[in-house]
Order: structure tokens, then C-alpha cells, then sequence
């Protein structure tokens, strides 16, 4: 068990058409778009930033990705100290291995993994001191971490058994089953639960803070993307709706009041 609890800590979406992302996320959540030119001979990459602090990232989706089938989405770095190590403890616990740990020049190294309910999402080991972490309600920031698995028990033992996360609070959603929270350290937290049929497989799912629900919501219909459930209200007080960006990757917004 980690000494203490390894979080998400960037988030990267590879699309279909990266110029129209850029466009709609600047819109939608408020990021600031910046190309990230430090790795000669990568593809083109942009950071999207909250002040001079970045947040994620926006590439165009690898064509053998595409070839395989990946859609558009939305992938999670979890932070590690060692991406072998890491990668390696991983596959003992039964979890996957799609791409081995490999160099980014200037970022870091990482490695494409999935757990072992097959949910998609990174380890990077980056270059460089820690930053800080950020409130969890910071606005472009990320506030909630959802997993939609097929077994949501093995799934936190897993998490809590490669990375240190804390069980939380318990939710009875009745017909939908129990919604499992998670802490993945201060500032990072979010929930876990089996997936509902009409979701084909196991997926993380990420909650980008913006002020105002209601005002989020209109832009993101006003820039293309499709609203897939809310505005609703969740324990705790704040506001949440479910989207689709053009391209048709899936994510979620998070306000604090309505």
C-alpha cells in the first residue's frame, strides 16, 4: 500500500478534430488554449490552462487508436514515482497493459493501462518538482472522478490496492445499485459504481467546475455538444449535467449551486 494516495492529476482528450475542441472547451469550461511546443518531432498538442496553472491537454486521436476503434474520449494520468514499477505492480494485480512505459521529452514518462474490469487510463511519471494541489472546487478545474465498471467492489480494491486510495461514504441508488465514494488524496475525490447497460463498457467519466450550471449547460448546446442527462442535483448541494462534445466524447460538469 502507497505511503499516501496517488491522484489523477492531468487529463487528456484525443479527438477527431482537434481545432474543434480547442474551440468548444476554451467556450464551455473557460480554459485558456496553449500549444505545448517543448517535445520536438510529437504530434501537435495543446494545454488548456486555469490562469498559468494547466489542466489537461488536447490531441488528435492516434490512428491506430482509431483503427482499433477507440472513439473520442476523455483519459486520466494517475501521478506515480516510478511508471515501471508501477506498470509492473499493475499487471500482477490483473490489470492491462496497452501501451509500455515510454519517454515524453520534457514531461515525463508514462505508460496506457487499463484495470482489470478494463477502464482506460494513464500512469506518467513527470519530470520536475509537484505542483500544489488545487481545491477541489476550483472553477477549470477537475472535481469529481466517476467510474462506471462491472464490478465496482473488486474495482476500489484495486485502486485502493495500486494506488492508496480511502473508501468513503456509500450511496443506496436503489434500481442503479450503490454509488461507492473515493478519496484519492485532499483534493481529489470521486465515486464508483457498476455501469448501466446502455454504457458499453467500463469508463472513467470527469467532472470540469464551472460557476453556474445552468450557464454551462446553454453553452455547451450554443457550441454543438448535446446535454445527456441534467442539470440535476446530487448529495452535497451541487449541480451536475452530463454532455457530449461534437466529436462525441463524453464528459460532465460540476457547479457548486444552481
Amino acid at each position: 500500500m502507497p505511503k499516501s494516495p496517488m491522484p489523477f492529476f492531468w487529463y487528456e482528450l484525443m479527438t477527431t478534430d482537434l481545432d474543434a475542441a480547442e474551440a468548444f472547451y476554451t467556450a464551455v469550461v473557460g480554459w485558456t488554449a496553449q500549444p505545448f511546443d517543448m517535445a520536438p518531432g510529437m504530434p501537435r498538442y495543446i494545454v488548456m490552462n486555469v490562469g498559468e496553472r494547466g489542466v489537461g491537454g488536447l490531441m488528435t486521436l492516434p490512428e491506430d487508436a482509431a483503427k482499433m476503434g477507440m472513439p473520442p474520449a476523455w483519459l486520466g494520468y494517475v501521478h506515480t514515482k516510478d511508471v515501471d514499477a508501477a506498470t509492473q505492480s499493475l499487471k500482477d494485480a490483473g490489470g492491462k497493459l496497452h501501451r509500455a512505459p515510454d519517454d515524453i521529452p520534457g514531461v515525463g514518462r508514462f505508460a496506457v493501462v487499463a484495470d482489470p474490469q478494463g477502464a482506460t487510463f494513464m500512469l506518467l511519471q513527470p519530470n520536475g518538482p509537484d505542483q500544489p494541489p488545487v481545491q477541489a472546487n476550483t472553477p477549470g478545474h477537475i472535481g469529481w472522478h466517476e467510474l462506471y465498471t462491472s464490478d465496482w467492489k473488486a474495482a476500489f480494491d484495486f485502486y485502493s490496492g495500486q494506488f492508496g486510495w480511502e473508501k468513503g461514504d456509500a450511496m443506496d441508488m436503489g434500481p442503479m445499485g450503490i454509488y461507492q465514494t473515493f478519496a484519492a488524496g485532499p483534493e481529489s475525490g470521486g465515486g464508483m459504481m457498476n455501469k448501466p447497460e446502455q454504457i458499453p463498457v467500463p469508463v472513467w467519466q470527469f467532472y470540469f467546475n464551472v460557476p453556474a450550471i445552468d450557464a454551462a449547460a446553454k453553452r455547451v448546446t450554443d457550441n454543438g455538444g448535446k446535454i445527456l442527462m441534467g442539470p440535476m442535483e446530487v448529495p452535497g448541494g451541487s449541480w451536475i449535467v452530463q454532455c457530449q462534445d461534437p466529436q462525441g466524447a463524453h464528459f460532465a460538469l460540476m457547479a457548486p449551486v444552481r
